[in-house]
């Protein structure tokens, strides 16, 4: 069993925390790895539902886009609905057709911003990936290609404002280190210590008590 599927194990451990569903969020600066860490534990997790809060935001709205995720999926999982958003396309810069997100055991929320104040009362777990800035933004920046140079200069100052009015870090349950081989799973700011933690850490990974 690898870390991702010892992660997968712990979160289901968790209690719902929006109607029946453990929501997760995995944050941290653009760049950082969030895509990839939330796709892994997917998978893991018998292929659970990821949102990209990419899909919310818009170029007008980089970081406002909290009424349509309370709207169109927090409250209907939190009633046990299946939730519908319309992703953006950032090409064609509109919205598209409804896509549906399920009230499954486990949901993912990706993005820069998913653990937000707002949000946090809805989450089972938060975990931060353990990079900084500037070198997220060098990754993210190589990844775009020059074409997407502009964006990036706006994007940064965007998310450092995002942060230093909103930061999550303060809060996160876990904070993962990508390394060579997986990943180091390291207690958060937000962890209280106390017999009834339902995910420890010991030696960089996730377990169960």
């Amino acid at each position: 069993m690898d870390d991702l599927d010892r992660a997968a194990r712990a979160l289901l451990r968790l209690p719902p925390s929006c109607g029946p569903v453990r929501l997760v969020a995995v944050d941290g600066h653009a760049g950082s790895g969030k895509s990839t860490l939330a796709a892994g534990l997917s998978a893991a997790l018998g292929d659970a539902p990821v949102l990209h809060l990419d899909d919310l935001a818009t170029h007008e709205e980089l970081f406002e886009w909290g009424g349509r995720l309370r709207e169109q999926v927090l409250e209907p999982l939190s009633r046990g609905e299946t939730a519908a958003y319309r992703p953006y396309d950032w090409r064609l810069r509109r919205f598209g057709a409804a896509r549906e997100l399920p009230a499954a055991p486990v949901v993912l929320v990706e993005g820069v911003g998913a653990g937000r104040r707002a949000v946090r009362p809805f989450l089972a777990w938060l975990l931060w990936m353990e990079r900084g800035a500037e070198e997220s933004w060098a990754r993210g920046r190589h990844r775009d290609g020059a074409e997407q140079a502009a964006f990036w200069d706006g994007w940064t100052v965007a998310e450092t404002r995002h942060f230093a009015e909103d930061p999550s870090r303060p809060a996160a349950d876990t904070l993962v280190r990508e390394c060579p081989e997986g990943y180091d799973w390291l207690p958060g700011p937000g962890v209280t210590a106390g017999t009834d933690q339902i995910i420890t850490h010991r030696d960089g990974s996730l377990f169960v008590n």
